[in-house]
């Protein structure tokens, strides 16, 4: 009888009897695996200088305003001015200094391959293409808070401004006067966040960042592309991939 009724018990409760077993067998697994944890580049932190480089997959367009010429119809033949979205890359050097256990003061200087197509449609059908193509060189100036850090993980926000002239716009503007010119200096104000993921050798930081220009970079010509338009603004979207140490 005993058997009988201890099988019956095992029927009854064989669902949980199975959740223990795999439990018992994988607990050991789990422990050793906690003991087993390698924390990667455990005195990272703790330096005061620290140097890498990044390589910045980005999305840029110009923020237009139309002029008070083009909304009142003085320019009857120009239906509207269109600013479109390109793909562009950038490759920089990564200067960080410890402040705090928290902060970091970030400098990232960086060269930026710009594509910023501006279209004219005109009340004809024609569509005058415009492309400015700008290579600048920029110095990024951020400020880097990070949260705790959870085993080889940490998050962090960034923020602050990037100055940066263009390089190539004289070769450009020896080419053609007759096209949509912009100016040499420009200065962004930039927000972003990332994940720094530590590894025996080296840290990887995978960061989002948005960038809005602050002056006016329309420069008036001879040929009245610049008639219909008051400012023009840089609006970029970047995705970095870092490597520090």
């Amino acid at each position: 009888m005993v058997p009988t009724y201890i099988r019956h018990l095992l029927h009854l409760y064989r669902n949980k009897i199975a959740r223990l077993a795999v439990l018992a067998l994988f607990l050991p697994m789990y422990s050793h695996g906690q003991e087993a944890f390698q924390y990667n580049l455990p005195f990272s932190d703790a330096k005061w200088l620290h140097y890498g480089f990044s390589i910045g997959l980005h999305s840029s367009s110009f923020q237009l305003k139309y002029s008070d010429k083009f909304v009142s119809q003085q320019m009857d033949t120009v239906h509207s001015i269109m600013p479109a979205n390109a793909f562009g890359f950038s490759l920089g050097f990564i200067t960080d200094f410890r402040l705090a256990e928290q902060f970091t003061v970030r400098v990232l200087p960086k060269v930026s391959f710009f594509e910023f197509p501006v279209d004219y449609n005109y009340t004809d059908g024609r569509i005058d293409k415009q492309l400015i193509e700008a290579t600048f060189v920029e110095i990024p100036i951020l400020i880097k808070y990070k949260s705790e850090r959870h085993k080889n993980f940490r998050v962090y926000f960034v923020g602050g401004i990037a100055p940066g002239m263009e390089v190539s716009g004289k070769k450009r503007k020896e080419q053609s006067d007759d096209r949509l010119l912009t100016q040499d200096l420009n200065l962004n104000i930039e927000l972003g966040m990332g994940i720094d993921m530590y590894y025996p050798l080296f840290k990887f930081s995978p960061e989002i960042r948005f960038s809005k220009g602050l002056p006016n970079l329309l420069k008036q010509d001879k040929y009245g592309y610049s008639d219909g338009i008051e400012s023009l603004r840089m609006n970029v979207v970047t995705l970095y991939l870092q490597f520090s140490d």
